[in-house]
């Protein structure tokens, strides 16, 4: 099928259409009900009678967005009016949804006329907490937010006018750095004077542009002052009116700086780009043609030509989803009476600034793997970024409450805390441990300290302060890498080549001579990472290591058991990963060490990830887990779990609730677990799962993830003597990060 008919089919599968209502309160007792409806409604009734802003705190007024259209300049298509442009605006809730966890009512008006759009939308405040216009013709558009925004005591955007503008903006703030350029002396054209255009050319003087350095072309050429004296154009074309001759584009494009295209496709050529100043910006906006082809603006001029579109085919896409949602999500979360000219200034200096950071590999892989790194083909954040929320939104809630239109303060690091939550229980998780990393960083050896990941790791935790990282590598190759990635900080390296390993040497043939290992075989054995970093580690020369990220796990595994061991009073090491659901968290072992274990074995590894659980703040709940509830079957498998859950509530040292064997659902299900088995140890669902071998682990965790949705974070492992964490092959450099934050945790507990 084409694009249409998959469309099509997409859109008309049951149930029709993109969003649904979905409640966020329990409704299944008559207690439930009674609470959401009559009588206990009258509650929340009653304190918003008296105290209107009370609105924000018992109902969803706080997160609620109006998209509004009537449906007359729908992108591509005109005006289809508000019936046919319904689906437009379902999905511009999709996206509210998606990107910041904003719910949306799409509004279609069925209005020709500004001034009844204005009293239709300003009687409708008490329901949201803020309004997005989308898709109202020009000039009417202006009218109607500028009145709304007088009128409303809640943020109105029209994001037609200043979405494309702050996106926008946010390129040519990293355009002019790179072609080496002053915003101030930057000669602009605009083609179009659509409320697009003149919002983007107004943003932009906003940003440090000169009005006088911008030249705004419509279909009959430049808007001179001639033409604005004879009548020739509108009020607001009339703004960005220069004294200069009268021309088509083609002479107002000659020795310009910049090109920015919100007009229609094909109507620039390769000559008009050569004509241009050097190193030229080129911004074709239209869509779905832009006034330029992306290959054919780059091939125009040797030069280095920076070129965005609207296209996600072709690098740096000018994407109003990066705005909107973010916005929005500031704004209403300081409860903002309007978005302002430095909210907006806000989010496109936080856009630009995002986009010279390192880039997620979870975002590199979105986009085919390509490479992602500021420069020429890079100036702006990819749509699917996770951190433009919590970068967008938090400097559009400072900009907020410094400006003066917050009417709520807000405790900006935490806030940023909270915004990472909403991307998943697995963010607001490890936040936990980052934060104890924070409080006092450790140093950290990276045992493959030449990968890439590696690289990126490191500088991510220095720069997060996290910890004090050691890459174990080439130091040639490191800085060679470093300096491709462009990643500037000063990481401590340890070259095998360079460094003096004697010491080293000496400490691993004292501790492995009497298991085979000559000094000659040590000698060689401390070229090799893995080795040299549970050296270092065992001397007390760093505080943990990181490895396993070009290695089997097992051959990872092998070098720090043989040189750190596991901790005293301790015989068995144990893999734990953390599942992280919705509102649920739950920790499992073991997934990857101890393949058939003993009764004794079980038991202590219960104990370890009970241990890693405390390291997130959360107090456990183990159950041992079996195919059997609690003797129901009787076998040398169920006696081993039925056992070790025995041995564990007998200890006096065991100071938290442990029962089993049980079965899964018994273990993780409420009604079960309390009212068939409600002699169980267990207080509340068990949140450490203990599976009785290597082989259900593994199995059980893979299955959580996969079909549960789970994110999972590990295996942390548990009961080293000293801080070790091995990787998994593939691990992204997010998973490094976070398994040093659990390290430097370890470090310091120890």
């Amino acid at each position: 099928m084409g694009l249409d008919e998959d469309a099509l089919e997409y859109h008309r599968e049951a149930p029709p259409g993109k969003i649904e209502i979905s409640t966020t309160k329990p409704t299944s007792t008559q207690r439930d009900l009674s609470l959401a409806y009559s009588p206990g409604v009258a509650a929340p009734c009653r304190r918003i009678d008296a105290d209107p802003t009370d609105a924000y705190e018992y109902t969803a007024k706080g997160n609620m967005v109006a998209v509004v259209s009537n449906g007359s300049a729908v992108l591509g298509l005109g005006d289809i009016g508000p019936e046919a442009s319904k689906p437009v605006m379902e999905g511009k809730g999709v996206l509210f949804k998606r990107f910041a966890d904003i719910d949306v009512f799409d509004i279609e008006l069925d209005h020709d006329d500004p001034g009844a759009m204005i009293e239709t939308i300003s009687a409708m405040e008490p329901t949201f907490g803020g309004v997005n216009l989308e898709d109202i013709a020009a000039p009417d558009c202006f009218e109607i937010e500028e009145r709304l925004r007088e009128r409303m005591d809640i943020p109105v955007f029209h994001d037609d006018q200043h979405g494309t503008a702050i996106i926008s903006g946010a390129a040519l703030l990293n355009a002019v750095d790179i072609a080496d350029k002053d915003l101030a002396d930057l000669e602009i054209v605009f083609s179009g004077a659509g409320a697009s255009a003149i919002a983007t050319a107004r943003f932009y003087v906003s940003l440090g542009a000169r009005k006088e350095n911008i030249t705004m072309c419509d279909s009959g050429g430049i808007i001179t002052d001639a033409r604005a004296r004879q009548g020739e154009v509108n009020e607001f074309k009339r703004e960005f009116a220069r004294d200069v001759p009268e021309g088509d584009l083609a002479d107002a494009l000659e020795g310009a700086d910049a090109f920015v295209g919100l007009s229609v496709g094909g109507i620039v050529d390769e000559t008009m780009i050569r004509s241009m100043a050097a190193n030229p910006i080129v911004f074709a906006m239209a869509n779905p043609d832009p006034e330029i082809g992306y290959p054919d603006a780059k091939a125009a001029r040797d030069d280095t030509v920076i070129v965005a579109t609207g296209r996600s085919d072709f690098p740096n896409q000018v994407n109003n989803v990066l705005g909107f949602p973010f916005i929005f999500r500031g704004a209403l979360d300081v409860r903002a009476t309007e978005i302002n000219e430095e909210m907006k200034v806000a989010a496109a200096e936080a856009l630009a600034e995002l986009a010279r950071e390192d880039v997620p590999d979870a975002v590199v892989k979105a986009y085919g793997d390509e490479p992602l790194q500021f420069g020429p083909e890079y100036i702006i954040p990819k749509p699917l970024d996770p951190r433009v929320l919590f970068e967008v939104a938090p400097a559009v809630a400072r900009a907020a409450m410094e400006s003066g239109c917050a009417r709520r303060e807000l405790d900006l690091t935490a806030y940023v805390e909270r915004l990472e939550a909403r991307l998943g229980k697995a963010r607001e998780m490890m936040r936990v441990v980052l934060n104890k990393a924070k409080s006092d960083p450790k140093r950290v050896v990276l045992a493959e300290g030449g990968d890439e990941k590696m690289i990126r790791a490191a500088y991510q935790l220095v720069d997060q302060g996290i910890a004090e990282p050691v890459l174990l590598g080439d130091r040639e190759h490191v800085w060679a890498e470093m300096d491709r990635l462009g990643l500037s900080f000063e990481p401590e390296i340890v070259d095998p080549d360079e460094a003096n390993l004697d010491s080293y040497a000496d400490r691993l043939h004292e501790l492995r001579r009497r298991s085979g290992v000559t000094h000659r075989e040590a000698q060689e054995l401390i070229q090799n990472g893995n080795y040299l970093g549970s050296v270092m580690v065992e001397m007390g020369d760093a505080d943990a290591m990181l490895t396993g990220l070009m290695h089997h796990y097992p051959d990872a595994l092998r070098p720090p058991l043989q040189v750190i061991g596991t901790a005293p009073e301790t015989d068995y090491a144990a893999g734990v990963y953390m599942l992280t659901f919705k509102n649920r968290v739950v920790f499992c072992a073991d997934a990857t060490v101890n393949q058939d274990p003993t009764d004794d074995v079980l038991a202590e590894v219960t104990r370890h990830a009970a241990t890693v659980a405390r390291k997130f703040d959360v107090e456990p709940q183990a159950a041992l887990l079996s195919y059997s509830n609690f003797g129901s079957v009787d076998t040398e498998g169920t006696r081993k779990v039925r056992r070790a859950a025995r041995r564990l509530r007998s200890d006096p040292t065991v100071d938290f609730p442990v029962d089993g064997e049980m079965q899964a659902d018994t273990a993780l299900v409420e009604d079960i677990l309390t009212e068939t088995y409600g002699f169980s140890e267990l207080d509340e669902p068990a949140n450490v799962l203990v599976f009785p071998n290597l082989e259900a682990g593994n199995i059980g965790y893979k299955l959580l993830q996969r079909l549960g949705g789970a994110d999972a974070m590990g295996p942390m492992l548990a009961g080293m003597n000293k801080p070790v964490h091995v990787l998994q092959r593939g691990d992204e450099v997010k998973d490094i990060v976070n398994l040093a934050g659990v390290a430097v945790v370890d470090a310091q507990e120890q």
